[in-house]
């Protein structure tokens, strides 16, 4: 019998240890860190041994391969020693897709991963399709495999599950462009984080389709190095060379697999970065065969996402939108971009190897004021503290929304987009959004 250790023990880690389990391997789960009752209970229930608090060398150090979170940095401890003894590492995504032959629409990217993927799920869903959501959001993909199959699977894919993804095949590919970001995972070199998201084409084949945002300049010179066998289908924000979907006179259009068109106001999600979400699940639905005129609703009626570009609520005049989900310069520069009145920005937390140059000018333009949140504001100090914005420094929520009452006047929007991880005062992003929402509503 074959032995898989599982590292970490999340929503990915206990899914692969149900999958491993039932698909006959000796599972073991090991994780640092205290495992939430409600995976110990799965893992309890299937009989699957784990520890938390610690990583026991002889109870790994044996596996025939080993999952790890991708929350994991390959810099851990046990990690190096698991490398050093020659045993191979995959992801939990890489695991699950040797177990089932269900379609796989993947996306990636450096921002709007988590909208495309949830509208694209929408529209599955409006269609009545058999699908599964998985990856950074949704279910374990591993423990849909198991317990709860589906004929489609949408997965959102981040650059830390990609680089230990080696077989993996996706049906259809999406790369909705490529930024800096998590630099501090990649020795600080950018060329090994845009390797990482290449990586979502490999194993395509020509029955398989790669949809791709034309403009981006980092795509493109990549696009050169590849041998790609599948159907190329770009995007862009207007009509170029090649594009199959793009903005035309106030129109969204995608010309195929079959010619679609709809208003541009239509859509429900607004601002430039949400016309490339859109057109990118415009294609990858029409290619999965879903009519037209369920898409066309499903764009128009698409709740949007949690902690993206959120509406709280209204306070004295003033508009407060929780964009917690904006953990890289380029997402905060989206979101200030579709700003339409002047913004009270909050900004910090830990730092990835930031270059917040790209938003200066904007904040310059957009910003009445700025409130830093975060354990070490300085390297926010050294760089906007000079465009002459009034500035505020807090370190903790509380204080964010009170320096934030204080400076923004009626008419004025005060926009949670941090630029930066959250890890340095909250426990993630979404702790980071809820209690925003939470003190912004006492208010």
């Amino acid at each position: 019998m074959s032995r898989i250790v599982i590292l970490g023990a999340g929503e990915s880690g206990a899914g692969a240890a149900v999958l491993a389990k039932k698909k006959g391997f000796d599972v073991f789960v090991s994780d640092m860190s205290a495992i939430n009752e409600k995976y110990k209970k799965m893992l309890d229930d299937r009989h699957i041994e784990w520890e938390e608090g610690q990583h026991t060398e002889e109870k790994i150090l044996n596996a025939d391969e080993v999952i790890k979170s991708p929350g994991i940095p390959d810099t851990a401890p046990m990690v190096v020693k698991i490398k050093q003894k020659g045993i191979r590492i995959i992801s939990e995504i890489e695991f699950a897709g040797r177990y089932t032959s269900s379609k796989m629409i993947c996306i990636t990217g450096s921002n709007g991963k988590t909208t495309t993927t949830s509208l694209i799920y929408h529209i599955f869903k409006e269609a009545g399709y058999d699908a599964g959501l998985a990856g950074n959001i949704g279910h374990s993909l591993a423990l849909q495999v198991a317990e709860e199959p589906h004929e489609y699977y949408i997965i959102e894919l981040s650059s830390f599950q990609l680089d230990n993804m080696y077989d993996f095949r996706a049906n259809i590919a999406i790369l909705l462009n490529i930024t800096p970001d998590h630099l501090d995972r990649y020795d600080n070199c950018m060329q090994n984080y845009v390797d990482a998201k290449m990586r979502i084409i490999q194993n395509q084949t020509a029955e398989d389709a790669f949809i791709y945002w034309n403009d981006d300049p980092i795509i493109k010179r990549e696009l050169e190095k590849y041998d790609i066998r599948a159907i190329q289908c770009p995007f862009s924000e207007l009509k170029e060379k090649g594009s199959i979907g793009y903005i035309e006179e106030g129109q969204y259009k995608i010309e195929k697999p079959t010619p679609f068109n709809m208003e541009q106001e239509a859509l429900s999600l607004t601002g430039k970065h949400n016309i490339y979400n859109s057109l990118a699940a415009g294609i990858a639905t029409g290619i999965a065969g879903i009519k037209k005129e369920v898409i066309r609703r499903s764009l128009s009626d698409f709740p949007g996402v949690e902690h993206r570009l959120e509406k709280v609520c209204d306070v004295r005049g003033v508009h407060y939108v929780n964009d917690s989900k904006a953990t890289n310069v380029d997402a905060c520069w989206y979101a200030l971009d579709s700003m339409k009145t002047k913004v009270v920005l909050i900004i910090g937390g830990k730092d990835k190897g930031n270059d917040y140059e790209p938003i200066k000018q904007l904040v310059k333009e957009k910003c009445s004021g700025l409130v830093y949140l975060g354990a070490d504001n300085r390297k926010l100090h050294d760089n906007f503290d000079a465009l002459g914005i009034p500035v505020r420094d807090t370190h903790s929520m509380k204080d964010c929304v009170a320096a934030c009452y204080e400076m923004a006047m009626p008419g004025e929007t005060v926009l949670l987009s941090p630029c930066c991880a959250s890890f340095d005062l909250f426990k993630n992003m979404e702790d980071r959004g809820e209690q925003f929402k939470t003190l912004v509503r006492n208010l």
